[in-house]
């Protein structure tokens, strides 16, 4: 796993031993950031379930000027935290370490991202509380990019309930990104 583009290309991201998170491919990465590329520059990058921090700091690296990862497992954490010093992405990352519907709860009122990227557990529903908690909380704008990893097969039609229009779908092999767009 790799920085693919930008100030920090090539670098190699250590990972998080085991098989609670699944680091994504540089293939579905440089995809990811082909797609995302216009929007980076000078952009606030929201990275929830970051796990290692690859996505986030591929942001970084790119020209996000303020990345925030956030990441529940201890583990995961001091792995992000490791990468950000590796990399040298230290001036315009910060890391909490809480659950991500907490995080977007206490960041209200301090922060707007104008990227958002969630990559939660397969299966447990997260996506949906974490759209209703983001479409309330007055930390993302109707230019928001929100950019949801799922399995395949997921249906996020329901995300209109929380102010959200579905403005592209890519799918992969394995997986898929949903990505939405913030409309109050």
């Amino acid at each position: 796993m790799r920085i693919i583009a930008g100030k920090a290309r090539r670098l190699q991201l250590k990972t998080i031993p085991g098989l609670d998170t699944r680091p994504t491919t540089d293939r579905v990465k440089e995809t990811l950031f082909n797609m995302l590329n216009p929007y980076l520059a000078g952009c606030h990058f929201l990275d929830l379930f970051a796990g290692s921090g690859q996505i986030g700091l591929e942001a970084a690296s790119r020209g996000a000027e303020k990345v925030v990862f956030v990441e529940n497992s201890r583990n995961a954490a001091a792995c992000i935290e490791e990468n950000i010093r590796f990399t040298k992405l230290e001036d315009c990352c910060t890391l909490l370490v809480r659950d991500a519907a907490t995080a977007v709860q206490r960041m209200q009122g301090q922060e707007v991202f104008d990227v958002v990227f969630m990559d939660p557990p397969y299966g447990k529903g997260q996506e949906s509380d974490i759209l209703q908690a983001l479409g309330a909380s007055g930390i993302i704008h109707e230019h928001t990019i929100v950019v949801v990893e799922c399995s395949l097969g997921m249906d996020l039609s329901y995300a209109t309930e929380f102010g959200f229009q579905i403005t592209k779908e890519k799918t992969y092999k394995t997986n898929q990104h949903i990505f939405l767009r913030f409309t109050g």
